[in-house]
């Protein structure tokens, strides 16, 4: 398109447009979106397509590499009629829980087994219980389920842990039990049911029992009358049978279609020499295996509303027998689909595996999914939260990316937290001919000039009035001879001289305007002299070393900032060198 007034006047509206649409898109404009609204307002255009792309591409690249910052102070200055705020993104709802009436008081619950720490794929459970909870102003119950001290050993720092974890995810439990003190109820049951003809004793080796079970026949213990079984049931309380000598059945249909409902085992003997309970030692042999005690509680707790995952539809089919052998109603129960997070271990086996094999560092190392990693890399509950709740609890099997938890929580974080300036892998930059001081004023945060600034004294020194500062390698590798640049919020520089490490510039000008007409690139910096070291842990445990500035030494271990064209990241330690871990751009 040729230089005539009408074209510069496109260009202006092009500009316009792509910077909107940058502020509206976390600063990057998309081409497509940008001619579109330029050929609405200017139809005749249309007859230009091609050329009007050319020059929205063109563009659209000048605006994306501007800073968010930049952008928003640009549209401010220029066109601030157009910064009416959007309205509220109204908040996605989570579906009623069915049958709600039939209930004085809605009861939910999240029963882990403290294993392991929590992970991301634990916030379903947690999250939508708890919600629920809240919805109908009912109670969240916290169950452990550590009956298992053989195969799923509980741990007991995992206990509070967990503790932590939901206290962190604003989920506090209005009451809790532990299964493990739970032994002498589940006895009492056991016994009722044994007694009423609808469980058994089984002495069966294991392999013969299965063969019957898939013949649909009964073992040779099914039969025997409850008095023979009660003697058992004493016998194995008792000590007299060995670990997988002696097992409690519950009955229920031979000819059931899954093989695995058919009389379910109840409890077990475990060899507690081997296997003492990390909270109850060897007090007692025989334990209760998952759905035995999960059902009963269920029940003696006041669960109205189980919510799952659908990996426990035939657990619901086998503990249905019990409750209809006790003469009880089941609870209502929502089984959600697999939530599947790709890049992210939700195995809790494979996380133990690799802090047993000292492959993690901590049940905070950030390649983990934990909630303690993911608190330490400054990730928000609230994000979990709203990811979650925009999921739901729909049937169908979700799959995420990292990239869906991280734009929840940028949204949370950008209008709350400071910008700071941090130049990673530093190269001095000298700027020769500063012929005054400059006042350097860095907003912490560009929306919201009240909380205050960074202020820096820009102050040449020597016969060449030159200024240090560090700049990116990453920046300086972009630079070449004669070309202008601008320090962000400070002044516009020629570049002189690039070496591996120093670049040598000299003062051109002040004004924002004429770096845009130099289409200056914008790179930020940090004052010599009002530095510090600055380390910053990524995701994938590998260390980015750099210079941070000087303002960074008030932060607090804990706090969320954002590095300005680097990311956010959660102040970790601080001292002599601050040490933050990266949560994402």
């Amino acid at each position: 398109m040729t230089e005539t007034k009408e074209n510069a006047d496109i260009a202006e509206l092009i500009r316009k447009i792509a910077l909107l649409n940058a502020v509206k898109h976390e600063g990057k404009a998309q081409p497509g979106p940008v001619i579109g609204k330029v050929l609405a307002e200017k139809p005749e255009l249309r007859t230009k397509v091609k050329e009007v792309s050319a020059l929205v591409n063109e563009v659209v690249k000048e605006v994306n590499a501007l800073p968010l910052n930049e952008q928003k102070r640009i549209v401010e200055e220029k066109w601030p009629e157009t910064l009416i705020k959007e309205k509220v993104e109204e908040e996605k709802k989570l579906p009623p829980l069915p049958n709600v009436d039939k209930y004085s008081v809605i009861v939910t619950r999240f029963s882990p087994n403290p294993d392991c720490v929590l992970h991301l794929g634990s916030a379903r459970a947690i999250i939508l219980s708890h919600e629920y909870a809240c919805i109908y102003k009912g109670k969240f119950i916290l169950r452990f389920e550590d009956t298992d001290p053989k195969l799923k050993r509980p741990v007991l720092e995992f206990y509070n842990r967990i503790r932590e974890d939901l206290t962190w995810l604003e989920c506090k439990p209005d009451e809790e039990y532990i299964q493990s003190d739970r032994i002498p109820l589940y006895y009492e049951y056991a016994e009722k049911l044994i007694a009423d003809g609808n469980a058994y004793i089984c002495t069966c080796p294991p392999q013969a029992f299965r063969e019957k079970v898939l013949a649909q026949k009964p073992c040779p213990c099914r039969d025997l009358p409850p008095e023979k079984h009660l003697e058992r049931w004493r016998r194995m309380l008792e000590g007299a049978y060995k670990e997988g000598e002696a097992v409690v059945r519950v009955k229920t249909d031979l000819t059931h279609p899954n093989p695995a409902v058919r009389d379910w085992p109840a409890l077990r003997v475990i060899d507690i020499e081997k296997c003492p309970h990390p909270r109850v030692g060897d007090k007692y042999r025989v334990w209760p295996l998952y759905n035995f005690a999960c059902g009963l509680d269920d029940h003696l707790m006041g669960v109205t509303h189980i919510i799952r995952g659908k990996e426990h539809l035939t657990n619901m089919v086998r503990q249905e027998y019990m409750y209809r052998h006790l003469g009880w109603q089941y609870p209502e129960a929502i089984h959600y689909g697999r939530l599947k997070i790709k890049g992210a271990y939700l195995s809790k086996s494979k996380i133990v595996q690799g802090m047993r094999e000292g492959l993690y560092k901590g049940w905070d190392d950030p390649r983990l999914a934990t909630f303690a990693a993911l608190r330490r890399r400054g990730i928000t509950h609230e994000a979990i939260r709203k990811l979650i709740i925009d999921v739901g609890p729909k049937t169908s099997d979700v799959v995420l990316s990292w990239e869906n938890l991280y734009a929840y929580n940028r949204k949370i974080l950008d209008p709350k937290v400071n910008r700071y300036f941090f130049v990673q892998n530093p190269v001095q930059l000298s700027v020769r001919n500063v012929l005054k001081t400059f006042k350097a004023k860095l907003r912490l945060h560009p929306e919201h000039p009240e909380r205050g600034f960074k202020e820096y004294l820009i102050q040449p020194t020597g016969t060449e009035n030159a200024v240090l500062f560090w700049v990116s390698k990453r920046d300086a590798e972009a630079l070449t001879a004669e070309k202008v640049i601008r320090l962000m919020e400070l002044f516009n520089i020629k570049i002189e001289k690039v070496e591996a490490y120093s670049v040598e510039a000299s003062f051109v000008s002040e004004s924002y305007e004429e770096a845009r007409k130099a289409d200056a690139t914008l790179i930020h910096w940090v004052l010599v002299g009002a530095d510090m070291p600055c380390q910053i842990v990524m995701p994938d445990a590998s260390m980015v070393e750099g210079i941070a500035e000087n303002a960074c030494k008030i932060l607090k271990p804990g706090e969320i900032i954002q590095f300005e064209r680097f990311g956010f990241a959660r102040i970790d330690t601080t001292g002599a060198k601050l040490t933050a871990y990266y949560a994402h751009k």
